[in-house]
């Protein structure tokens, strides 16, 4: 047996706490390893540590739950007695018999020296303060994405100087086309007859760009977007239509115009609001440059976007504050935090308690591009937005030496990084307003629709960005972001698009197995580059196959056929996909 590859500690994601009774204790090994079993128990069962007698665990096999590409997941859930968990591991495989502590793996006959201080694994206590707890509610949630200056002009009156005509064309960083927050209200039937359960806007406060992350005043809704009266109303036009809020918050910098920023460029260290900031060069020098020169710290080099210090009380106070003002006055259901991985833990640990405390099942949500672990542990984010989800997805479909195992490693690795309740809430999507547009990536409308197949039956929380559900075109921001053609919508010109993702939206609201943890993978031998998994809840199995081969291949499947493109006779041809549903029992 290679114990080189065992791996194991008892912390982060490999032993924590499912709820405020039970632990999930994970083990990664080889592939040489063919079973585990967990010896477990209450670390006093047999007394005190340090006594006489010998401590005995109960044994229980482990669940062989995920392969990755050189490595085994098993796991466990155990329930302990006491709240406290001592234990240890023993392997199977190749006819050894190992087991695993602390210190490393040992044979049998060097595990029974006598006198063996053996180091255990420990658990101390299951504290219920420290379970990471997320909103039920987002794990059944559809959302959708809205850059409100581009999706719907719902009074014109209020259009800013320079507003371009209404067309979804090319757009530049500096267009303006007068979208707003009535014309979202006004939409909100659509997009509640698309099947979408939740929104979520990008900035609405007052700003000097179209984009509006960079914030001139927190306290203001952009006066090109309306009033606070109209994001009263919207809020309460979605929640009658069963549509849940999201709110974009830009706390890690701020735009030229904000007045604390502002006054440190007229008074630099004697303002009250120097240390708000990050100035490293007095006077404060704002000209058509980068900040590379180190002068201050800003998002990205962008001058125009100076950083908050948000390691700085006051400046915890102010966005607690301000977003308690959100959740109380507006009754918004989410907030996204942009830049999610800059912001100090500290100022997130204490966000997450003053906003709980007014609403417990806000949804707080991090932008983070990458390994989030440190932000998920129950006392920062309730969740992120789900990149490496996304780049895995793409990677397949742009790499034709990828085959199906390659993708199911891809796909398992990224429901391994977070605990299980953090998995059910994940923010999955496949494009947003910082990304190419999905149909533009694809390029084929086959492709298109594998990849939103995917999306709708895997566990997390999907998003789609505004335009995707007609397959939008756009390349790299600022392209993805152009204008809603609603007299297109509307004249018809896109039902085929739209009726496929209605069909989509359907099946993953009918059926529950599209959101199950539970996910078996299927091999076609003679197929490498056919993906086929079958999602499992209790009696019910979602089944998908899709080609991303180049040959036509012959499929098929027990079951009843709920969507399908590119496949009849059960031959399943390029860039094909199908989604089928069968019972148990």
């Amino acid at each position: 047996m290679n114990t080189g590859y065992v791996r194991h500690r008892a912390s982060a994601e490999q032993c924590y706490a499912l709820d405020k009774e039970h632990l999930i204790i994970t083990i990664q090994t080889g592939y040489d390893v063919e079973r585990v079993e967990l010896c477990y128990g209450d670390p006093f069962s047999a007394g005190i540590m340090g006594g006489k007698e010998e401590w005995q665990g109960e044994r229980i096999s482990m669940e062989r739950e995920a392969e990755e590409r050189e490595t085994v997941l098993f796991s466990v859930v155990v329930k302990p007695q006491y709240k406290r968990c001592k234990y240890y591991f023993v392997l199977y495989g190749g006819g050894e018999e190992w087991f695993y502590f602390e210190d490393g793996c040992y044979r049998k006959e060097e595990w029974q020296v006598k006198g063996k201080k053996l180091q255990y694994f420990f658990f101390p206590w299951l504290n219920e303060s420290d379970v990471a707890v997320t909103p039920d509610w987002v794990a059944d949630t559809i959302w959708y994405q809205i850059f409100p200056d581009r999706f719907c002009n719902g009074d014109p009156s209020r259009n800013p100087r320079g507003v371009k005509p209404w067309n979804c064309e090319k757009t530049s960083y500096f267009d303006l086309y007068g979208g707003d927050l009535r014309g979202i209200c006004q939409k909100i039937p659509y997009l509640k007859d698309l099947g979408i359960t939740g929104i979520y806007l990008t900035p609405i406060f007052s700003s000097g760009s179209n984009h509006k992350y960079d914030t001139n005043n927190y306290g203001m809704i952009d006066e090109s977007f309306g009033s606070e009266e109209d994001v009263k109303e919207l809020v309460r036009c979605a929640h009658e239509a069963g549509i849940r809020v999201m709110l974009d918050a830009v706390f890690n910098h701020c735009g030229l115009e904000f007045e604390p920023w502002k006054d440190v460029c007229q008074k630099g260290p004697k303002s009250q609001y120097y240390d708000w900031f990050f100035v490293n060069q007095w006077p404060i020098e704002v000209g058509d440059r980068d900040t590379k020169d180190g002068r201050y710290y800003s998002f990205a080099f962008t001058e125009k976007m100076p950083k908050l210090n948000t390691n700085h009380g006051e400046v915890a106070e102010y966005f607690s504050k301000l977003c308690g003002y959100w959740l109380r006055e507006w009754d918004i259901d989410g907030i996204r935090f942009d830049v999610g991985n800059e912001v100090a833990h500290s100022f997130l640990k204490r966000l997450r308690r003053d906003l709980k405390e007014i609403k417990p099942e806000v949804y707080l949500l991090g932008e983070l591009w990458h390994d989030s672990l440190d932000w998920l542990r129950g006392d920062e984010y309730d969740s992120v937005m789900n990149y490496p989800f996304a780049q895995s997805i793409n990677d397949f479909f742009v790499d034709p030496s990828m085959g199906a195992e390659d993708f199911k490693y891809a796909v398992n690795r990224c429901y391994h990084l977070y605990y299980r309740q953090i998995n059910r809430v994940l923010f999955n999507l496949l494009d947003s307003h910082d990304t190419e547009r999905l149909f533009t990536r694809t390029g084929d409308l086959g492709r298109f629709l594998q990849q939103l197949v995917l999306l709708f039956t895997m566990e997390g929380s999907p998003c789609i960005y505004y335009g995707t559900e007609i397959a939008m075109e756009g390349g790299h921001d600022p392209d993805c972001r152009r204008c809603m053609p609603w007299a297109e919508i509307e004249g018809g010109s896109h039902g085929q698009v739209i009726g496929l993702v209605k069909q989509l939206i359907a099946i993953r609201k009918e059926y529950p197995a599209t959101k199950s943890r539970n996910i078996l993978w299927k091999k076609m031998e003679k197929e490498p580059r056919v993906i086929w998994y079958e999602k499992i809840e209790e009696y019910q199995r979602i089944g998908v196959v899709f080609h991303g081969g180049k040959m036509a291949c012959s499929v098929e499947v027990e079951g009843k056929i709920l969507f399908s493109y590119g496949y009849e006779n059960n031959v399943l041809q390029q860039n094909g996909v199908l989604l089928y549903h069968r019972r148990e029992g």
